[in-house]
């Protein structure tokens, strides 16, 4: 495995930005695992950077959500927010930018798959956020922040994937028919980080419901929301 050093390069470039401040980077994509086992290299680890960074982003996603043209309710910012400000969203956006195999575990985490866990990819996305805002400052960390969530933020209200047609299909299958939804991915179009997932739901075999998203929980979601309409038709 390369070192941190040798990959640093690597990792702005996918962050999207250049450090002035190496160090922020280094403490940003330092797990307490390894701090733990190498204090004679590490000078922290990135809790206190994730800590940060986790109010950074959701400032920035409400000020864009509350300056959107359509002014929203409280009650649907609130949910779009705690849709996209959650540790799924997170991990797959740190995953799309390849943070994981640049992570600096300890032995024991190293072992056991850290690299691919959502909370630990959650966490550093959080953190190196945090550590862009004490390098470069708010605008600068708002642009990046906005690279990583723009499309999605904007899916979302278009979309209505904040909120939960899943469960509520869910619910309606169980009471309507007692059985629960099948979701199957029925076709994938496109590069490894453009895909296209189209998915169907059925409900006892019968196809309900079929949508396409860039990521196979939002294509769900679609086809979820058409089954319902469906179902409510009939």
């Amino acid at each position: 495995m390369l070192t941190l050093k040798q990959n640093i390069k690597d990792i702005e470039k996918n962050i999207g930005y250049i450090f002035k401040n190496k160090g922020l980077l280094a403490e940003s994509l330092t797990h307490k695992s390894y701090y733990h086992e190498n204090k004679e290299k590490a000078v922290s680890y990135n809790e206190r950077l994730e800590f940060l960074g986790d109010s950074v982003i959701g400032l920035i996603i409400v000020e864009y959500l509350f300056l959107l043209e359509q002014k929203y309710e409280e009650s649907v910012l609130a949910k779009v927010k705690s849709y996209l400000v959650s540790e799924s969203v997170f991990a797959d956006i740190a995953d799309l930018i390849s943070i994981g195999k640049y992570l600096l575990l300890g032995k024991g985490e190293e072992s056991t798959g850290g690299r691919n866990k959502q909370s630990i990819l959650s966490d550093a996305l959080e953190a190196i956020i945090g550590a862009i805002y004490l390098d470069g400052g708010y605008e600068k960390t708002r642009e990046i922040v906005l690279t990583f969530f723009k499309d999605r933020i904007d899916n979302a209200v278009k979309s209505g994937e904040f909120y939960d047609y899943k469960t509520e299909l869910q619910e309606k299958s169980q009471l309507l028919y007692g059985v629960l939804p099948e979701y199957r991915v029925i076709k994938q179009q496109g590069e490894e980080h453009k895909r296209i997932f189209t998915v169907a739901v059925f409900l006892e075999g019968k196809k309900l419901g079929v949508a396409s998203g860039r990521r196979k929980k939002e294509a769900e979601t679609l086809a979820a929301k058409k089954a319902i309409e469906k179902l409510i038709k009939q």
